[in-house]
């Protein structure tokens, strides 16, 4: 009875050591790129190579759909607009919608296309709809990325067609998708599985490349890509309350690969994390002082809302410190910069805010600056 007590408590004993002994696995995904972020904050939650340059396939349609629905917003171009098909835009090979050179579409139906089918001959179309010719186009979408900091990107083509001089990474791209996500239109187009369009003479059907906008309840886009020296890229935004994630997967080996690495990201992002609001728009951060200002301190106030994801059981080491801005002087305008408020996680920083003047920082009159250096000087003297 004691040998079988006793080897029951080793046994435990073992066990419980194995337990504490086996590393826990890190999380991964299968694909040999990938990153993962939430679309309000920016913060990346995950990255796996996310700064391999690697050809990003149709994927680079995010920055076709990006421009148009710009310059849409803008007001330089309309939905609404007949769109001349081009001899080479009809040219174009790969995923298509066989547009016809020399008919008119309107713009709406050929960024459906691209959204939706990936259509090569629509992005062309549409580029040089929107900048006259397709070299202008190019130029405008590699000056695009420049100003986003896509610093690791060049698009020689608005396809996602092989080229050597055509590359990106994961996050570059998922840069570019946070763009286009504040566009709500595009979320609409990407969540349509299927939808029939009128061209000149004929009727085309929309199938959408992306499958698992009817796997994945809450998604709605964003891009997918396939070519052989690609693999298979998706780029895919998912939203659930008030978090939004973005993932982008590149270079899979298969389609399922692409699949199921994506939804491995956005499970991973919505089930071990939570968004939480450290500051809000117009909270006061009190005597914030200001050489010169009449009353010695100013009031600041957060610029805007701040909200930060937290991995579940580190709440703890997440922190926060108000930064003032080194010699402060009045006058300051209300709006103007006084300092920061920084979120950290142990050292790291996950995110910062603004704080702004609450009103305007008047300076003191030049009697009270004179009586100020006085006492200053004396207590100098006496200390």
């Amino acid at each position: 009875m004691k040998k079988s007590l006793i080897t029951i408590l080793i046994t435990s004993i073992l066990f419980s050591l194995f337990i504490t002994l086996t590393p826990v696995m890190a999380f991964d995904v299968a694909t040999d790129s990938a990153i993962l972020l939430e679309a309000e904050t920016g913060q990346v939650l995950f990255t796996k190579n996310a700064d391999r340059k690697l050809p990003p396939a149709s994927v680079t349609k995010i920055m076709t759909l990006l421009i148009a629905l710009e310059k849409i917003e803008e007001g330089s171009i309309s939905l609404d607009d007949k769109v001349t098909i081009s001899r080479y835009a009809e040219s174009m090979g790969g995923s298509q919608i066989y547009l016809a050179a020399n008919t008119q579409v309107k713009l709406e139906k050929l960024l459906k296309a691209v959204t939706i089918a990936s259509g090569n001959d629509a992005s062309v179309a549409i580029g040089e709809y929107i900048a006259g010719t397709y070299s202008n186009f190019i130029a405008m979408m590699n000056d695009k990325a420049q100003e986003l900091g896509m610093d690791s990107t060049n698009f020689a083509n608005s396809t996602g067609l092989p080229d050597p001089n055509h590359y990106s990474t994961a996050r570059d791209i998922s840069i570019m998708a946070r763009e286009l996500t504040k566009h709500p239109k595009v979320l609409e187009w990407a969540s349509i599985w299927t939808e029939t369009i009128q061209l000149p003479n004929r009727e085309a059907m929309l199938v959408n490349t992306n499958s698992l906008i009817n796997k994945y309840p809450s998604m709605d886009g964003l891009k997918t890509g396939h070519t052989q020296e690609a693999g298979f890229c998706l780029a895919a935004t998912a939203k659930k309350g008030n978090t939004r994630l973005i993932s982008v997967v590149l270079q899979g080996d298969t389609l399922e690969e692409r699949e199921e690495s994506t939804i491995r990201l956005l499970d991973y992002g919505f089930n071990a994390f939570s968004k939480r609001q450290i500051a809000a728009s117009g909270d006061k951060i009190q005597n914030i002082p200001v050489a010169e200002s009449a009353e010695e301190v100013a009031v600041g106030e957060v610029a805007e809302n701040l909200y930060v994801m937290v991995q579940k059981g580190q709440e703890r080491e997440i922190s926060q410190k108000v930064d003032v801005k080194d010699s402060l002087k009045a006058p300051i305008k209300a709006g103007g910069e006084l300092g920061k408020l920084t979120v950290y996680r142990g050292d790291e920083t996950v995110a910062s805010v603004n704080i702004v003047a609450a009103q305007d920082v008047d300076r003191a009159n030049i009697i009270v600056r004179l009586w100020r250096k006085a006492i200053g000087f004396a207590q100098g003297l006496f200390s």
